[in-house]
């Protein structure tokens, strides 16, 4: 259920501003989509169809139904990290791109010209403007990559509030202990 790129996104920041914004469409405003609605702008980042069918006791067509309707009125979009479900998340007045280590399943929120160099790359040699909103681009972190090659690379890669993990049907951000730990 990708978006069209001649879909005008509604960046809004607020559920009652969204719903503002889908009555002047002529959408009806359910209890569900209410449901929907606020769990997505009140999530840490992007949550799965099943998490929210989990976390708001929804019946799971409905989900499905309601979020390809906010996609398709431009409120939502979806992304994909590594091999995990699509992941669903407001639209944003400044979007993010998105870094994916496939080992740790650290997620790194990059603003778009940050990756202008890689993007000009890719259209000089290839003739594609290639955008990282709808998939992320996946690799290692730099400590998992060190972890791998048994030294340290080079990264410049940030930690901090942007670096968040995903558990395969949602993103957020918490400190974790054992196997999964995150160097702060």
């Amino acid at each position: 259920m990708t978006v069209a790129p001649d879909v005008q996104p509604l960046a809004v920041d607020s559920p009652a501003a969204a719903i503002r914004e889908l009555r002047e469409a002529g959408l009806r405003i359910s209890t569900a989509r209410r449901l929907l609605i606020e769990a997505l702008f009140k999530a840490e980042g992007p949550v799965s169809a099943a998490h929210l069918v989990h976390t708001l006791a929804l019946d799971e067509s409905s989900v499905y139904r309601n979020l390809e309707l906010l996609e398709r009125h431009g409120l939502i979009r979806h992304l994909h990290l590594g091999h995990g479900p699509g992941l669903y998340l407001p639209v944003a007045r400044d979007e993010v791109e998105y870094l994916y280590c496939e080992r740790c399943t650290k997620v790194t929120l990059v603003a778009p010209a940050e990756l202008d160099a890689v993007r000009e790359q890719i259209h000089e040699r290839f003739g594609y403007m290639p955008s990282f909103t709808h998939y992320a681009i996946v690799g290692l972190c730099d400590q998992c990559a060190a972890r791998r090659t048994g030294h340290r690379g080079t990264s410049s890669a940030r930690s901090g509030p942007e670096d968040l993990h995903s558990h395969g049907d949602f993103v957020h951000s918490h400190p974790h202990r054992g196997a999964h730990s995150h160097p702060r």
